[in-house]
């Protein structure tokens, strides 16, 4: 008996062991001594020229370099040993991310507060809730936006400016051209490195006995056998649970990846350049441009406010690749489009509780006039506010002296906050 369960609670510690493991998003907040060349995308051409060479020394060794990065997949160190000059750029993307998700979240009870323990949000991208859904699609449009930038700038080998082909809606005598951002191989690489963490799950039950097997699906046993049942049930039981999980997990991220990847081929637009004398615009060179990534995470937010619930339909616990069927959890509605964000779960951030990771909105800033989600009544879940007053010194009465400074003086000044109960 004693074998037996031994057998099981190490296969369930080894099949579930990835679980507290770090994430790749955490390669956007690891320090860069591990990777001392960060290729910026804003710099002039020749800083970024300059730039280019020392990344060029830097990757000689990719396999060292490769391994400095944690978090990474088997598959995506894969493509990092081919790929190795794009890991900076993904780096800084997904930076991006994190900062972007912080200011869209600013005055939400969840605002993407960070936790250096590899996974960067913590025990919250092991609820399946709109937040895990919001952070998988603006981390997989992260990657596409940095890479299709990088790619029109040089910064990468197996790249360069776009090629897509004309728009038909163009006039005639504008021409087609420029150098664009190569939104359709951000869009493959995106693809690649960020669904293969996904794809690389094992999502069958493990080949330990017959008579578990039998058990895991339900399976009556003879006789002789059901002595096991009173001390393998509950593992059994809470085995093919989280096979389900992981299945509905697996496909809720991946649909969410590709939605993040979809908002930026969707807020992808095509720009002109007039070319003249004296500004007549006789001649118009397009091509393709990217938004600001600002946009594209106001876009994904409003898709985080207009997320679908869902639930799965079909067997999710059969042993073969298909995929169960994905459908509203309100039957009158229609199911959801693969710009939507989904999830499973509704989420609940307004006390502390760090099972599901939230750390709740006691002594958050709120704002007592708004009537927004930064409102004190919204902000702090009904529990109500304190006002506090206190002394700040701002700078007040500015002059301009010529030439050329501003002399200001320091005022000190009564204000009033309000942090929630």
């Amino acid at each position: 008996m004693k074998s037996i369960r031994s057998i099981i609670c190490y296969l369930t510690f080894v099949q579930y062991a990835h679980l507290i493991t770090p994430l790749w998003w955490n390669i956007g907040l690891q320090q860069q001594q591990k990777s001392p060349i960060i290729l910026n995308p804003y710099l002039n051409s020749d800083e970024q020229q300059e730039q280019q060479l020392q990344t060029d020394e830097f990757l000689d060794d990719p396999s060292q370099y490769c391994s400095a990065w944690t978090g990474l997949s088997i598959g995506q160190k894969q493509i990092c040993l081919l790929h190795a000059d794009h890991m900076p750029i993904i780096s800084q993307g997904t930076a991006k991310g994190i900062q972007e998700c912080q200011f869209q979240f600013q005055d939400r009870h969840w605002n993407c507060s960070i936790l250096h323990d590899g996974t960067v949000f913590g025990r919250v991208l092991k609820q399946a809730n709109r937040e895990t859904a919001f952070a998988n699609a603006i981390f997989s449009a992260s990657v596409t936006y940095a890479v299709s930038r990088a790619c029109k700038q040089g910064l990468l080998k197996s790249c360069t400016c776009s090629r897509k082909s004309r728009p038909k809606s163009l006039p005639r005598d504008w021409s087609w051209g420029g150098c664009g951002d190569n939104i359709d191989y951000g869009y493959r690489f995106s693809r690649d490195f960020v669904d293969t963490p996904e794809n690389e799950i094992k999502l069958d039950t493990p080949s330990v006995s017959p008579i578990l097997l039998d058990a895991m699906n339900n399976v009556e046993l003879p006789n002789e056998y059901s002595i096991i049942n009173p001390v393998n049930d509950h593992l059994l039981l809470s085995k093919r649970r989280e096979m389900k999980r992981r299945r509905i997990r697996r496909q809720m991220n991946l649909h969410n990846n590709e939605a993040g990847r979809r908002a930026v081929y969707r807020l992808t637009r095509v720009v002109c350049k007039c070319h003249g004398v004296s500004g007549s615009c006789s001649l118009r060179t397009c091509y393709q441009q990217l938004p600001t990534f600002r946009e594209i995470a106001t876009f994904l937010k409003e898709k985080y406010d207009s997320a679908v619930e869902v639930r799965f339909s079909g067997n999710t616990s059969n042993k073969n690749r298909q995929q169960p069927q994905i459908r509203t959890r309100d039957r009158r509605f229609a199911g959801p489009t693969k710009d939507d964000l989904i999830y499973v779960h509704e989420s609940n951030f307004c006390d502390y509780n760090p099972r599901v990771g939230s750390f709740g909105t006691k002594d958050r800033l709120c704002n007592k006039t708004s009537y927004g989600s930064d409102s004190c009544k919204s902000m702090c879940c009904g529990r109500g506010y304190n006002t506090i007053r206190k002394y700040v010194q701002e700078k007040c009465n500015c002059k301009f002296v010529w030439c050329c400074s501003v002399q200001c003086l320091t005022c000190t000044k009564l204000i009033e906050i309000q942090v929630c109960k």
